[in-house]
């Protein structure tokens, strides 16, 4: 490894946060408050997400896989509503309960679902253009900033100027407390491992329906939290998605 590369903010993280069998029982963890499992807006305006009947059965996995490609030209048409409540649950749907734990569509470390999700609604039928929360227990979207947002967000993300023309762009936030109470700071490694996992299923949800996206990791850290009104430090952006109709 070149002093450059150990050097480096990224990998002094990784090499800081690495275990092994002589020190993993002994290693001192640092303390850091959890936070609370859940987010909600209980002054948002709601909007119930359709649970219709998703017919998939011809979509097999493999098509899917082999299919996904990352699209950035889009249609300037609309997605329903129900395509909406696909793609959302496809990524953090509820699927069972364990104890007081809410398991997903994605996997979690220690199920602890740090990643809260958003969703910039610029071309949704049925579905006023803005911002939204997914409140993942009640399956509804709350409303949090009224009116399009798509080229204040295709700003932050460095000018990219397809998240625009999207229909949706998902935006995924983490909230640290809810990883790293539990694992110190090894959790930061989990909390990116979870966005992925939560991107990848609602792109391949996408294929699905017809639909294409491509993942963006690119933005400018805090023009995206104040979008969202998060602090940037308990909660922080950390990964998106632009999905709409294939051109």
């Amino acid at each position: 490894m070149t002093d450059d590369l150990r050097k480096a903010p990224g990998t002094a993280f990784l090499l800081q946060t690495r275990l092994d069998r002589d020190t993993i029982r002994s290693r001192t963890r640092p303390y850091y408050d959890p936070a609370e499992p859940f987010k909600s807006y209980p002054q948002a305006p709601k909007t119930a997400l359709p649970r219709t009947s998703w017919q998939l059965s011809e979509a097999r996995i493999m098509k899917l896989l082999q299919r996904r490609r990352s699209i950035r030209r889009f249609a300037a048409e609309k997605i329903s509503l129900e395509d909406l409540a696909f793609l959302l649950w496809a990524g953090q749907g509820v699927t069972a309960q364990a104890g007081s734990h809410l398991l997903r569509t994605a996997p979690s470390a220690g199920a602890l679902y740090p990643i809260e999700t958003y969703v910039s609604v610029q071309r949704v039928a049925s579905l006023a253009a803005g911002l939204y929360h997914f409140n993942v227990r009640t399956f509804e979207l709350e409303l949090l900033t009224k009116g399009c947002q798509g080229t204040r967000l295709a700003e932050a993300f460095l000018g990219q100027s397809f998240v625009d023309h999207a229909a949706v762009c998902l935006l995924w936030s983490a909230v640290i407390g809810r990883s790293v109470g539990k694992y110190g700071d090894r959790g930061m490694r989990y909390l990116l491992l979870d966005a992925a996992h939560i991107c990848q299923n609602a792109l391949l949800a996408a294929e699905a329906l017809g639909l294409g996206g491509c993942p963006v990791a690119a933005f400018y850290d805090q023009e995206i939290n104040q979008i969202l009104a998060i602090d940037g430090i308990e909660e922080t952006a950390i990964y998106g998605a632009a999905i709409g109709k294939k051109r």
